[in-house]
């Protein structure tokens, strides 16, 4: 693992700003790379955005030494919607791909997470890292019982990526009580169980979602294949009461990177 500068920084964007070096990271991550797109991404000023940037927390990684009137200083983002902020607004993003109802139903704290990325010359370093941190902190300030979020597979070829899929739905799957479901049922169930091979199907895992399953992540009822983003989607959910002792300990330490 790479060193980081001692000028990183991270923190919720304070200014507007902040907010157009994330969209702008956003742009070059999921627009460029991906292939990504929306009724609301600006191609001209090549800004990612959707109607619910204006109500998210954005947790950004700082660059302190980029020229911030650049718009270059943002290099990692995520966006974070707490639940006692999107009633008022009617919805979470992920209301659109899938039903969120026993979420609803639980009566616990929950927070939607989204557009996580990170700048492609600091992927092989500690930025992630250091954006869960910042969500450590996040969730203990707020008092958190429930993470959730849709994660992306690239791609929308389900034959390709039936093998992690499955994987997931053998292994992952949430309980009844808190398992949502596809509004677009893709089904995960595409192997029998008996012919997954746990190695290959962490290979094609995405870098994220094998972050998420590290720290106990388990997924809803079927996949959604998001064609304007040009992604495969799955329901992340983490419920932090249950998690195990080892993965607790994520939220209730500190952590001591030197940034």
């Amino acid at each position: 693992m790479t060193a980081e500068p001692s000028s990183f920084q991270v923190r919720l964007a304070l200014s507007e700003a902040d907010l157009l070096a994330a969209q702008r990271l956003r742009y070059r991550v999921f627009v460029e790379e991906l292939g990504g797109d929306g009724p609301l991404v600006d191609h001209a000023g090549r800004y990612e955005r959707d109607e619910f940037d204006g109500i998210n927390d954005h947790l950004i990684l700082v660059d302190t030494a980029r020229d911030e009137t650049r718009l270059e200083h943002v290099i990692g983002a995520y966006r974070l919607l707490p639940s006692d902020r999107a009633t008022p607004f009617g919805r979470f993003y992920c209301d659109s791909e899938y039903d969120l109802t026993p979420l609803r139903q639980s009566g616990r704290r929950l927070l939607e997470l989204g557009r996580s990325c990170v700048d492609a010359e600091h992927r092989g370093g500690t930025g992630m890292f250091l954006l869960w941190n910042g969500l450590a902190d996040y969730v203990l300030k707020n008092e958190i019982e429930i993470l959730f979020g849709v994660a992306s597979f690239h791609g929308t070829d389900i034959e390709a990526l039936k093998l992690p899929l499955a994987w997931l739905h053998h292994h992952h799957l949430a309980p009844e009580a808190l398992r949502v479901t596809s509004r677009v049922r893709q089904s995960m169930d595409l192997l029998p169980a008996a012919n997954l091979d746990p190695r290959t199907a962490m290979v094609a895992m995405p870098a994220l979602i094998k972050a998420y399953l590290r720290l106990g992540g388990l997924v809803g009822d079927g996949a959604y294949v998001d064609h304007s983003f040009n992604t495969t989607d799955v329901c992340l959910l983490m419920d932090t009461k249950a998690m195990s002792d080892r993965h607790r300990e994520f939220y209730t330490r500190k952590h001591e990177a030197k940034v």
